[in-house]
């Protein structure tokens, strides 16, 4: 039976691959039919030719291309020829064709190229040789021999349709494989500056622009790239000429291909910037234009603008063009309507009377002002917006509102140095006549609380609350009073309990009123805000409970029809924030109802649009952490779904970069990246509700430790693979905080004996798995924000788990080390050479710092990930720690920054505290590097260097000896410095005063005792590093149970200062001393009470405070 099916098979293929081309040719008008099961066993049968005889397949489709006289034939026959023609594609035949048959398909495909009448099947065309050649030509230059020499004679042919295919081919081929193409870098040249020229038809020469562009991108030589300056003026004739005789489709393709030039080469166009930019301006400005048109032009400015990586500073040497763009962009915010629907206080008319112009301007100042800062900026503004807010117009006291509100993010250190101008304008606008432009006012606020903030809410309070509540009473407009409450939500994002409580009162029982309002966009509102303001206040809420909680939860049991579902999941969000302020005591009665509500609801048949299931997920997670172990009978209801969130496969669309696929632009539910030749559309709200998801299985782990036993393995083997999931960085930083999470409340199960019988090998298990993927996921990770949280996260797993580690776990977290600290530097190196470029400026600078400041926080990671592992393995740790110290040594550097050198110490120091006798082979390496830095300009760094001397004193015996001298003068400059108790430097002085102490204990046989011992003594008590006053404290002690010669001095000289040491430490609890020294402290004073003299004791006692005195007394006494 199933050899008839083979000989079936067999037959058909024959057929379709035989002679007659007129089965081919059915079989490819079944693969376009709109009948899908037609369309299936089309595919089959293709598959089966494909399989069985690829060769033939291949040159049946050229033949087709080449001749058929059918357009849809033609068209499809050349979208299957590229698509097997591609190397990356996985049905790549190139490599199966015998050498006569790729002859033949490459005259084919040039043949049909050269006839083809029309103009969409030569574009596929193009695209179909542009892929051959490049997955051929890179190896083998003589891979397809006419090719190049063919299309250069095309070029200069008089015939307008073969030059615009043979520029066609050079933009792909120069996008390919522009290395190929550099040896006819010259001919090239006159090509484009010929095509380019005014007498050229516009097609081609948009085909010579893209061209031309395309291989400047392609050229990593400056030189190379300067020969084609010359172009640039006829590239810009391309775009004015076609405006100029109305060809505005062309002029919009010339733009989009300027404007990447412009994102990606924009040292390019320094030279003739001005008059480059000052077009575009020209053009922007335009309003004979089309709306599209215009916003290109503007989009290449912009693009320019934000080039910061390629060309730092260069636009803000241009302070008029600036100037400029900023009232173009102006011009765009004037542009809405006063709709009546907006005042209707619907959802769906949230944006009556807003135009694309609007929306456009409101995003280019964004950008602008994030790209350019605020010392550009501001300055500008400052000079249009008052006009704007002084003008009749109501659009224009909008439009400046708006602006303000979009520029706050990148201009926030510049506008919080002038808040108070900028608020006064806005506060004025609260009064205005018109309520759009008081709803932009509180807008304003919003966003500034936002950006501005904590500055904004601690300096003017009391300003913008009072303004705020006003405006939540504005009956007649319920969208401003509905903005109201979004800007108190805002505004308490960013405060304290000891700002908002004085103001509790009075926006309470605002909010409260608001909530009983007829309009669901006030009601959410006031919902949202009352969320934030119990979660600020904290504790604070308590007395507004027993007013606000049946409001909730009437709302959250009776708003159930469709319309009221996103009122239901706010009431949802501000029951669970309100219990997490009041704590469980005070929510437990009505915890259980609400609980009970959101369980029928979990049960319910949810549409797959309603917002309640992801509200669902962070309620409940807030209610566990209200409620703590009390929320674990729930766990087994609530942990299904949200697994099964957290499982949730990416929505993704994939396209070629130039199919006729459109994904809707204005679609906020759709996030399209374009990937080489792919263009990916991610559908968000999918990835929202997965790393909401992650997030709360995170806090699960964290608030209810050993708790959560009975889930981690199924929380471990979705988590981990998602590591790596580069669709989403929310996704992706969840999963890594819920690694030690994982860890440890594994191992706390374990060590409670809550852990259903498992044993350590479980932890180890858990840990094998885990450790490896964390591993491999920093390596491959892009982001440095999210490297440093990895290598946090990797040291905390390493703290839980240590010593299950095995060497070569060990060995691949120290090769990751190694390459993230290269990266790291190369990184580096990158941004230095930025800063050579020559309109690099002071603003470029202060970014580069900020760039700088992201891997000092990595470094700061790698420093405590190495210190985990040498206290973990002590000296089985020192061979790795030689491979590292290639790399660490350079850290010592005068060239190097303060944290780099503070970090470097602090490894050296864990390597001598934890290595002992072992470490000591590394002293004369590290330890001139140590002791210099005892006097480093920075604090930090002589905090760790004083320490380091400390524990080398400790423990370097007689390695350490010839060096006490230099070690005292030294701790001595840091001890005697005039401003040693300073808040900044109190901690270097107490490690100083501790080190001290050790070459006093260590080295008593080095140094004048008589003199060092009570120069340490009188030193004491030390205040500010609590953990080292717990170690000198307790040597203190040790030595006067001793009776210290040195330290008591001749005729107890001493005594006096010891006892008021004691009895300073002894009224500070047990913040200075453990308990254990404490206690030996009283034993001494009591002997001390009992064998001193009386008159040495009155003496003694005299010299003490009065309050010490009574506190002596009180316990002595006790």
């Amino acid at each position: 039976m199933a050899s008839d099916s083979i000989q079936q098979s067999e037959a058909q293929v024959a057929l379709i691959l035989g002679p007659d081309s007129a089965h081919l040719e059915s079989l490819i008008s079944q693969l376009m039919s709109s009948s899908n099961d037609q369309r299936s066993q089309a595919e089959s049968l293709f598959n089966l030719c494909k399989q069985a005889r690829p060769e033939a397949l291949l040159l049946g489709l050229a033949h087709l291309l080449h001749s058929s006289p059918n357009p849809e034939t033609r068209t499809m026959s050349a979208i299957l020829l590229r698509r097997h023609l591609t190397r990356h594609h996985d049905s790549f035949l190139w490599p199966l064709l015998s050498p006569p048959a790729r002859s033949s398909l490459h005259s084919l495909l040039l043949s049909s190229l050269h006839n083809e009448p029309l103009k969409s099947i030569t574009k596929k065309l193009c695209d179909t040789v542009s892929e051959l050649a490049a997955a051929t030509l890179p190896d083998d230059s003589a891979a397809w021999p006419d090719l190049l020499p063919l299309l250069f004679q095309w070029v200069t042919s008089p015939d307008p349709r073969l030059q615009e295919i043979s520029l066609l081919i050079f933009a792909q081929l120069a996008h390919y494989i522009g290395q190929t193409l550099l040896p006819q870098i010259s001919t090239l040249h006159s090509v484009f500056l010929r095509s380019l020229h005014s007498s050229t038809p516009a097609d081609v020469r948009i085909a010579a622009l893209a061209a031309a562009i395309n291989f400047i991108q392609c050229l990593t030589n400056s030189s190379d790239r300067d020969r084609f300056q010359d172009l640039l003026p006829l590239m810009m004739q391309t775009l004015t000429e076609a405006l100029n005789s109305g060809q505005e489709a062309v002029a919009q393709e010339a733009l989009e291909l300027l404007i990447e030039l412009a994102g990606t080469e924009p040292r390019f166009l320094r030279r003739q910037i001005v008059d480059v930019v000052g077009s575009m301006l020209q053009v922007a400005e335009a309003e004979t234009l089309e709306e599209g048109t215009r916003h290109l032009a503007i989009e290449f400015v912009v693009t320019l603008a934000e080039a910061r990586e390629r060309a730092p500073g260069m636009m803000r040497k241009f302070p008029q063009f600036v100037r400029k763009l900023f009232g173009v962009l102006m011009n765009l915010v004037l542009d809405i309507e006063d709709d009546p629907a907006w005042h209707g206080a619907v959802d769906e008319d949230e944006d009556a009377g807003e135009t694309s112009n609007y929306g456009f301007g409101q995003e280019c100042l964004d950008r602008l002002s994030i790209s350019l800062g605020g010392n550009t900026i501001v300055p500008v503004a400052s000079e249009l917006l008052p006009t704007y807010l002084a003008a009749p117009e109501w659009e224009k006291h909008h439009a400046a509102l708006i602006a303000l509100a979009q520029i706050a993010e990148g201009c926030s250190k510049v506008m919080i140095k002038n808040l108070e101008q900028v608020l006064s304008m806005i506060l004025n606008s609260f009064r205005d006549p018109h309520p759009r432009v008081r709803w932009a006012a509180i807008n304003a606020i919003g966003q500034l609380s936002t950006d501005l903030g904590p500055d904004l809410q601690v300096k003017f309070h009391h300003l913008v609350l009072p303004a705020l509540a006003g405006a939540m009473d504005d009956f007649q407009n319920p969208r401003v009073q509905a903005h109201a409450a979004s800007a108190v939500l805002n505004f308490t994002e960013n405060c304290t309990p000891d700002i908002l409580t004085p103001y509790l009162d009075g926006i309470v029982s605002k909010l409260l009123v608001l909530l009983q309002n007829g309009k669901q966009m006030v009601q959410e509102g006031a919902l949202t805000a009352l969320a934030s303001v119990a979660d600020s206040s904290e504790v604070q809420f308590q007395k507004y409970y027993d007013a606000v909680m049946p409001y909730l939860k009437a709302i959250l049991v009776n708003a159930n029809d469709k319309s009221n579902r996103m009122l239901r999941a706010k009431a949802m969000e501000c029951i669970s924030l309100v219990g997490m302020a009041v704590g469980k005591e005070k929510f437990r009665d009505d915890a259980k109802q609400v609980m009970d509500v959101l369980m029928s609801l979990q049960q319910s048949q949810l549409d797959a649009d309603d917002p309640t299931a992801s509200y669902m997920l962070q309620a409940w997670a807030r209610l566990c952490k209200c409620l703590g172990q009390d929320f674990l009978p729930y766990m087994g209801f609530v942990m299904p779904p949200l697994l099964q969130s957290a499982q949730l496969k990416p929505d993704v669309t994939i396209t070629s970069a130039d199919s006729d696929t459109e994904f809707d632009e204005d679609d906020d539910s759709i996030e399209t990246i374009t990937l080489g030749d792919k263009r990916i559309g991610i559908k968000t709200s999918v990835l929202e509700e997965k790393a909401t998801a992650c997030n709360m299985l995170c806090c699960y782990a964290d608030e209810l430790k050993e708790g959560f036993f009975p889930w981690i393995d199924q929380v471990a083997f979705t988590l981990v693979p998602l590591l790596k999931f580069y669709f989403h960085e929310e996704v992706r930083k969840a999963a890594v905080s819920a690694m030690p999470e994982l860890l440890s409340s594994a191992k706390s199960a374990v060590v409670k004996g809550q852990s259903q019988g498992r044993d350590e090998t479980y932890v180890k298990q858990l840990s094998d798995y885990i450790i490896p993927n964390l591993v491999e996921a920093l390596h491959k990770e892009p982001e440095v924000e999210i490297c440093a949280s990895m290598l946090d996260a990797l040291n905390e797993c390493i703290q839980v788990s240590g010593s299950h580690l095995d060497e070569k776990q060990v060995r691949s977290i120290v090769d990751e080390i190694k390459q993230v600290l290269t990266a790291s530097s190369s990184r580096k190196h990158e941004r230095a050479e930025r800063a050579k470029e020559e309109d690099f400026d002071a603003e470029e600078r202060e970014l580069l710092n900020e760039e700088n400041e992201q891997e000092e926080e990595l470094f700061d990671q790698v420093g405590d990930c190495l210190g985990t592992l040498i206290k973990t393995f002590r000296t089985s740790f020192l061979p790795f720690f030689d491979e590292l110290s290639s790399y660490l040594t350079p850290l010592f550097g005068k060239d190097k920054t303060s944290e780099e050198r503070r970090i470097a110490i602090c490894i050296f120091d864990d390597v001598a505290e934890h290595g002992r006798e072992a470490a000591l082979k590394y002293y004369d390496s590290f330890l001139p590097f140590l002791l210099e830095a005892c006097n480093d300009e920075y604090p930090d760094v002589r905090q760790a260097a004083v320490y380091g001397v400390g524990v080398c004193a400790e423990f370097g015996g007689s390695v350490f000896s010839p060096l006490v001298g230099e070690a005292l003068s030294r701790l001595d400059a840091v001890i005697r410095h005039p401003n040693a108790l300073h808040a900044d430097n109190i901690m270097a002085y107490d490690n100083a005063v501790s080190a001290l102490g050790k070459i006093c204990q260590f080295h008593r046989d080095s140094i004048n005792a008589a003199q060092v011992v009570p120069a340490w003594l009188s030193c004491l008590p030390i205040k500010g590093d609590l953990i080292e006053a717990k170690v000198v404290h307790d040597q203190l002690c040790s030595m006067v149970e001793r009776s210290d010669r040195e330290l008591i001095g001749p005729n107890n000289q001493y005594l006096s200062k010891i006892v008021a040491v004691f009895a300073e430490i002894l009224c500070a609890g047990n913040d200075l001393a453990t308990e254990q020294t404490v206690s030996r402290m009283i034993n001494l004073l009591r002997q001390l009470q009992q064998t001193l003299p009386p008159s040495t004791l009155a003496s003694t006692w005299s010299s003490l405070q009065p309050q010490q005195q009574l506190a002596l007394q009180s316990i002595l006494s006790s």
